[in-house]
């Protein structure tokens, strides 16, 4: 099994209601894309000064399940419209559970 983990910090300029937005298309990855295991994905609970503004992770069978959903046309269009115009630093780590 491995676990895809990415946190996601907005800029300054990204809104609550564009956030919820863009929340809500990753959310959608799991129906749209498919190929996980568990899936969850939310806003930093704001209990520590400069945590990243959301989470997500993924667990997927096998790296090869992991590199559909990563190249999935869908996953994608997401990160290319939801994320990257509103994206200040990104981080990723996939390992095995």
């Amino acid at each position: 099994m491995l676990r895809h983990v990415v946190l996601f910090t907005w800029t300054a300029e990204t809104g609550p209601e564009r956030r919820a937005e863009t929340l809500a298309a990753l959310r959608r990855l799991r129906e749209e894309v498919g190929g996980m295991a568990a899936f969850a994905v939310g806003p930093d609970a704001g209990l520590a000064d400069g945590n990243a503004h959301t989470a997500l992770v993924a667990d997927f069978p096998d790296a090869e399940a992991f590199g559909r959903y990563a190249g999935h046309p869908r996953h994608l269009q997401v990160v290319a419209e939801h994320v990257k115009p509103f994206l200040a630093a990104r981080t990723a780590a996939q390992y095995e559970i």
